[in-house]
């Protein structure tokens, strides 16, 4: 062997070894919040434990000296860790481990071997090895918002933004390196499509096997293979002494940032876009970015307010009620406003390409009861419904934005003659003495306001313990009165929704700055007051992306009111049923992934077992960016940590119901498996599960489906809609596993999710009533 080979494999070697140089992280070891907080590199530079989230919680993660996250554990879940955590352990049985004071444990990173060690490295990678130091799992394979030096990210890979800058959880931006080659970007919840992208690299048709690199100098590049494909930053920046990584920020930018280890200083290097409006889906819906300053703010259309106050991605709702078109009882009429040199998601039901112009494109959208807003650009008017989406500002766009808004009809007071204008002085008379008199009305019923109101507060915080006030100690929910809520939901007009336990109302919180949901419990289904109390306790502490989050509540005798968050977009059953506006199969299919990663939740990771009874399309609410929150556990059976199985009495909705409910067999958390398999072919299907309008073989959803299934029309279930066959097949297997009869053979939610997200591979499925006939 020649002394070069022999040099050259020492280098190897020698590169290997400072690689793996690390505080070897052994089966018992453990880190706290509070003290000992992490795992350090050798060098210090990189570290794996608990880092700040939110304003007084905790994440777990890989971070830099100044706390800059690189790497993020369990976003697609809850990256906020449970208040009751004591420690992160590795324990002695090979697992990486929330340990909690209650409850069960949390897996932070599950690998499908036991761990033996651990590593925190210094090129920022943590890696898992088993007994025989073999690498099972590193964080270099599962990035989150950052990619570091020696790092790729290869085809059908993705980067997810944070939520915020104090949120690590997955935000509203994407980069994927696609199949075919092209690096994008997209927002979050939208399909694969170039109307949806606002950045690629052009390299489309390059192959699936091209990747995203970064060099320790910040050259940012794809290679096809082992050939240099695009250089997309040119890097040069210094090493000695900095740390340059590549992250996705929460603007929908993704940018090279230099690490100084001498100072802890962070130093922006190279951005993809300076337009910091350019990101689609910057701002929420009925709303458009611009910069002022230099800084992106949202602005709503006219005739619309923010959401929510402080949320740009809430986006905008109407300040008016759509009553009527064109013309509104009580003197109500519609008019065009314009909005110059905006671009917009084009989601048009008509184009009139006859050279007209903005008035007339005005005219024809106002004429139209369908039309709510119009896109005029070179002599074409496009006719769009709400919402309209990706809106900014773009001085190089001539494109004009038409709204429609409501105003009043002033009543004409006729011409100029001498008759008339002792008529005109004889009302500014009336109107005089008019205001006056209600000035004073105005003034006192103000005062008469401000006492009721100051008594209210007085009799808001001297609460006592039977009105609930101190009722579910230890959870941060808010106490309301009857009296507040009848106030707040206009004495329970606005209904949004009944269910089998309650009906919803609409209410305003907080001085008209904060929508609601006030859910009042019917009296069979207010239960008593422990079992009340209980229920609140558990699931005031729940948070999860894919929970409709409890706000507060109100315990006055026989009136239980639940107080949640307000969801405008309304049910998965508004927008699945209905033919003209259901999702796409992509984004149908990131709903059910989003229902089941709340179930999960629900199942496994609570602080008590919850198995919620009730899973169908009207108990999901779609939040902004179609983002899916199960809702309503009135009817929900908690189970204590030793507790598996219950009995109890029939809960849910006809259709939903799994059949050990009808047998009084134990009930299980299999019993929501079932309703979600239903709800999973409803959403493959875009029908209810039961529909009598149709045939005798196609009326029950999950007879006709197998049906479909075993003689392989399946594409038959989608009608017209293009969809790989295999897709709708995988999700076919899945729906059919979920409503298996026999109650052990339905996976796990956390079984049911791996599948919809393709990571196992799925078994032909049994005919679910093949149980029956061995009975």
């Amino acid at each position: 062997m020649s002394i070069l080979t022999i040099l050259f494999l020492l280098l190897i070697s020698t590169a290997a070894e400072a690689q793996r140089r690390s505080s070897n992280i052994t089966l018992g070891s453990s880190i706290t919040p509070t003290s000992n907080s992490s795992w350090l590199s050798p060098s210090g530079v990189f570290a794996f434990g608990f880092f700040p989230q939110h304003v007084n919680g905790y994440a777990v993660g890989i971070f830099l000296p100044d706390k800059t996250v690189v790497w993020t554990a369990n976003r697609d879940t809850s990256p906020t860790i449970p208040n009751d955590t004591i420690s992160l352990v590795l324990s002695p049985e090979g697992q990486l481990i929330l340990r909690r004071r209650q409850g069960q444990d949390v897996d932070v990173i599950n690998p499908s071997t036991a761990i033996a060690s651990a590593s925190m490295l210094d090129n920022g990678n943590f890696v898992l090895y088993d007994s025989n130091t073999r690498i099972i799992w590193q964080s270099f394979n599962h990035p989150t918002d950052t990619l570091l030096p020696g790092q790729r990210l290869l085809h059908k890979e993705q980067l997810f933004s944070s939520a915020s800058e104090t949120d690590h959880g997955i935000g509203i931006f994407r980069l994927k390196m696609q199949d075919d080659g092209n690096l994008v970007q997209y927002p979050f919840n939208v399909p694969d499509a170039a109307p949806y992208a606002y950045y690629a690299t052009g390299t489309n048709g390059a192959g699936s096997n091209v990747s995203l690199n970064l060099d320790s100098d910040g050259l940012l590049y794809l290679l096809n293979g082992s050939l240099p494909l695009k250089n997309i930053c040119d890097g040069g920046f210094p090493t000695q002494g900095y740390v340059n990584l590549m992250k996705l920020d929460v603007g929908g930018i993704f940018r090279i940032y230099s690490f100084s280890v001498g100072d802890l200083n962070l130093t922006r290097r190279w951005s993809s876009t300076y337009d910091l409006c350019h990101p689609k889906g910057f701002c929420g819906v009925n709303s458009f970015c611009i910069l002022i300053d230099n800084v992106p703010e949202c602005q709503c259309l006219p005739g619309f307010v923010s959401a929510h106050s402080g949320n740009n991605t809430a986006g905008c709702s109407r300040t008016f009620s759509m009553q009527g078109c064109p013309i509104v009882d009580g003197g109500l009429n519609y008019e065009m406003k314009t909005i110059e040199n905006t671009e917009w998601e084009d989601n048009s039901y008509e184009s009139l390409k006859m050279m007209i112009s903005e008035k007339e494109c005005s005219k024809a959208c106002l004429d139209d009861c369908s039309c709510k807003a119009a896109f005029f650009k070179d002599g074409e008017c496009t006719k769009q419904r709400l919402p309209l989406r990706f809106g900014r500002g773009s001085l190089r766009n001539s494109n004009m934005a038409l709204v429609r808004v409501s105003t009043a009809i002033v009543p004409d007071m006729g011409g100029d003659s001498d008759h008339e204008r002792i008529i005109k002085k004889e009302w500014r008379s009336h109107y005089l003495i008019a205001g006056i008199v209600l000035m004073f009305i105005g003034v006192l019923a103000l005062s008469i306001s401000l006492i009721i109101t100051h008594k209210k507060r007085k009799d808001y915080k001297k609460i006592s313990k039977d009105d609930g006030a101190n009722f579910a100690e230890g959870i941060s929910l808010q106490v309301f009165t009857f009296e507040h809520l009848f106030e707040a939901t206009n004495g329970f007009k606005d209904e949004l929704g009944r269910g089998a336990s309650g009906t919803v109302f609409k209410g305003v919180l907080h001085n008209g700055q904060k929508m609601v949901a006030v859910k009042r419990l019917e009296k069979e289904f207010a239960q008593g007051e422990i079992e009340f109390q209980t229920e609140l306790k558990t699931i005031g502490k729940m948070y999860h992306r894919n929970l409709v989050r409890l706000l507060g509540y109100c315990f006055d005798g026989d009136n239980k009111l639940l107080v949640f968050e307000y969801m405008s977009n309304g049910s998965l059953a508004d927008i699945l049923f209905n033919q003209e506006i259901h999702p796409n199969w992509e984004e149908r299919m990131h709903i059910a992934r989003d229902i089941s990663r709340g179930v999960l939740y629900l199942h496994q990771e609570c602080e008590m077992q919850i198995i919620h009874c009730d899973i169908k399309p009207q108990n999901i609410l779609m939040g902004e960016n179609w983002c899916a929150k199960i809702s309503d556990f009135g009817l929900a059976k908690l189970l204590k940590q030793d507790q598996t199985n219950t009995y109890t009495e029939i809960r849910g909705t006809k259709g939903y119901v799994a059949p050990e409910w009808y047998q009084k067999q134990a009930i299980t958390v299999k019993a929501d498996v079932y309703s979600f398999g239903v709800m999973l072919l409803e959403i493959i299907c875009c029908r209810k599960c039961v529909d009598y309008s149709r045939s005798e073989d196609e009326a029950i959803l999950e007879e006709w489906v197998y049906d479909c299934y075993a003689t392989g029309k399946i594409r038959s279930l989608v009608g017209d809609e293009t969809v790989e066959g295999k897709k709708v097949e995988r999700m076919v297997k899945i729906g059919i596993w979920c409503v298996q009869y026999d109650p052990s053979l339905r996976p796990t939610m956390k079984k049911v999710l791996l599948m919809l997200e393709g990571t196992v591979e799925i078994p032909i499925p049994p005919n679910p009533t093949s149980f029956l006939s061995s009975i």
